[in-house]
């Protein structure tokens, strides 16, 4: 496996890292015990969040006395200066370390700047010179702010979706990433879910020389296919670009990916599942989405009163409340039996 370096980070990492977003629905023991798994496996680059519940504590606790031998990065979603100093603080304490590697500004609905009359980049640069984070990232979901971030030139890292589903408009800020020597590190490489090959997702990575994946991991069968990959990484043969291509096909056009920019609703709708909820009965098939709890969820689509305020936040221009509406009469079709999963 190639080992991929973050722009001016210095930081390098196999091309394999750790998504602790998942391991918040880990009890503690059995959390640990993944997070030391991986770093045994080869993994040292482990993201996680404030807005991941208990993520950074399970962290802590696993990597306690060998902070040096792990790449920590977390991330704030604050937009004032003081809430950021606060998150900073409990990260600190629940990661059980003086430094983060990269703190990133979490989701940004903006690229924040030196005397934009926020404070926050200001934050930022006083908790670096302090010594209490090394470098500074960001995590967004609209392209247009990630562009302008990476253009910027004050950002270290980028974080955002990519994967084989990925279309033009990420594939070039992957290349500017490059052309600024900003560390590209890919969330959402499973495309939330929807992807179910582990080893075509693995190959795509595989064919860019400036893109860490972060793969959320939860359980340690999953873990253990991501670390097989380490000695014997997927390759883009003829039969997996053959598949990637007709899973671009099939999932082409509007689809929901899941980012939750389209919150809250007004009726309580949980539209980043509601809204895709066709892809996931069939692509990652569970009871669950069955379950009389779901089925509740689905019914509030009913309730919905077309205010449209998703349709404005949704960073892919998805006609949001035509997405909900498809895919509720289709889950009602597998509800009463007329379609299969």
């Amino acid at each position: 496996m190639k080992t991929i370096t973050l722009g001016t980070t210095g930081i390098t990492s196999p091309q394999n890292a750790f998504g602790a977003l998942p391991i918040q629905r880990d009890d503690t023991k059995t959390a640990v015990r993944i997070l030391r798994r991986a770093y045994e496996g080869g993994m040292t680059y482990y993201d996680t969040a404030r807005a991941y519940s208990d993520s950074e504590e399970k962290i802590g606790k696993a990597f306690e006395g060998m902070r040096d031998k792990v790449v920590i990065a977390t991330k704030t979603t604050a937009h004032d200066p003081e809430k950021l100093r606060e998150d900073l603080e409990t990260s600190l304490k629940n990661l059980k370390t003086d430094y983060i590697d990269i703190y990133q500004l979490h989701m940004v609905p903006q690229c924040f700047k030196e005397g934009d009359g926020t404070g926050m980049y200001e934050a930022l640069l006083k908790a670096k010179e302090e010594g209490k984070i090394l470098h500074i990232g960001v995590t967004a979901h609209k392209i247009k702010v990630a562009k302008e971030c990476v253009e910027s030139g004050l950002y270290e890292t980028m974080q955002f979706p990519f994967s084989y589903l990925s279309g033009e408009k990420e594939e070039a800020l992957v290349k500017l990433c490059g052309d600024k020597n900003v560390g590209f590190i890919a969330m959402k490489g499973l495309a939330g879910g929807l992807i179910n090959r582990s080893d075509a997702a693995m190959a795509f990575m595989d064919m860019y020389d400036n893109v860490l994946p972060i793969w959320g991991v939860q359980k340690e069968s999953e873990l253990e296919e991501w670390l097989s990959y380490m000695k014997d990484t997927p390759q883009m043969t003829g039969e997996i670009e053959e598949f990637v291509k007709k899973e671009r096909e099939e999932l082409a056009g509007d689809f929901c990916r899941g980012c939750g920019y389209c919150l809250p609703c007004p009726m309580g709708i949980k539209i980043n599942n509601c809204a895709r909820t066709s892809l996931l009965l069939r692509r990652a098939p569970s009871k669950n989405w069955l379950s009389e709890e779901w089925q509740a969820e689905m019914k509030k689509i009913e309730t919905c009163i077309n205010c449209r305020q998703c349709v404005g936040r949704c960073p892919y221009e998805l006609d949001t409340p035509a997405l909900l509406r498809k895919n509720y009469e289709d889950y009602k079709k597998v509800l009463a039996g007329e379609t299969a999963v």
